[in-house]
């Protein structure tokens, strides 16, 4: 397939895992995708493995967090592309894992926050207007499982993705009438280099609640992402799909 043919992408977090497997989708649909992330060496490497595949991708290192940061690289593709049709965000941290909240520190969880929630403002904030120009976009949080029922032990990453579902649902009432579509996902805990960060115990708790009784790979959610950002979910705006291989209950 060629959905995305003379199309334009930013995708966050595209250095590795889920956003890397998303842009390499993209890309290999026809798309020009420019890869955001904090991981420069990562992000350099993965937009020259692209490359190799004969695919149209520039990196551009980023700290979602930081609004002059997000506002420049957001200019960038404007002036690079002269346009921005797809947004998926999929950049994320996790913070502390299997620790109580009478034992989270402040730091950590604002910390989650200004990249899980504060850099998914932002993010919307910025594309948006290109998207207007042209009376058309799509737009895609990465959000989790974890921010709709809740995983113990890891409450700053559960509350900023709970924030995050709220932006997508608000954001995608506002701009219902505009032909751009706001939605996000969520996934139960796929298997990527962030996994590497959570406790064993937090872990095995949250493979545990999936029936299927497995991780969810990359690729599952590349594949179900870019149907969400293609031209074909032309209905579906302010909307949490799931991904999650039977944990969700609603």
């Amino acid at each position: 397939m060629q959905r995305f043919t003379n199309q334009v992408a930013i995708v966050t977090g595209a250095a590795r895992g889920i956003g890397k497997a998303i842009s390499l989708r993209l890309g290999q649909e026809g798309a020009k995708v420019f890869l955001l992330d904090l991981l420069e060496t990562q992000l350099q490497e993965t937009v020259e493995e692209f490359s190799q595949e004969g695919l149209a991708t520039v990196a551009i290192p980023v700290d979602i967090s930081q609004e002059d940061q997000v506002k420049t690289a957001i200019q960038r593709v404007e002036g690079t592309a002269g346009r921005i049709d797809i947004l998926i965000n999929s950049a994320g941290i996790i913070g502390h894992t299997n620790t109580k909240i009478v034992d989270y520190d402040l730091a950590t969880f604002e910390q989650v926050h200004r990249v899980n929630l504060t850099g998914a403002f932002l993010l919307t904030k910025y594309t948006l207007p290109s998207m207007l120009s042209q009376r058309y976009g799509r737009i895609l949080h990465i959000a989790s499982i974890g921010g709709k029922e809740g995983n113990p032990g890891m409450i700053g990453y559960a509350a900023s993705k709970s924030g995050l579902m709220g932006l997508v649902k608000g954001v995608g009432k506002e701009y219902a009438d505009q032909g751009i579509t706001v939605n996000g996902l969520a996934p139960a805990v796929i298997a990527t280099p962030m996994n590497e960060d959570t406790a064993p115990e937090t872990l095995a708790y949250m493979v545990s609640k999936i029936p299927m009784g497995r991780l969810g790979t990359v690729e599952e959610v590349a594949s179900i992402a870019c149907w969400i950002v293609s031209k074909e979910a032309s209905f579906n705006t302010g909307f949490v799909f799931d991904l999650s291989g039977g944990r969700a209950t609603f």
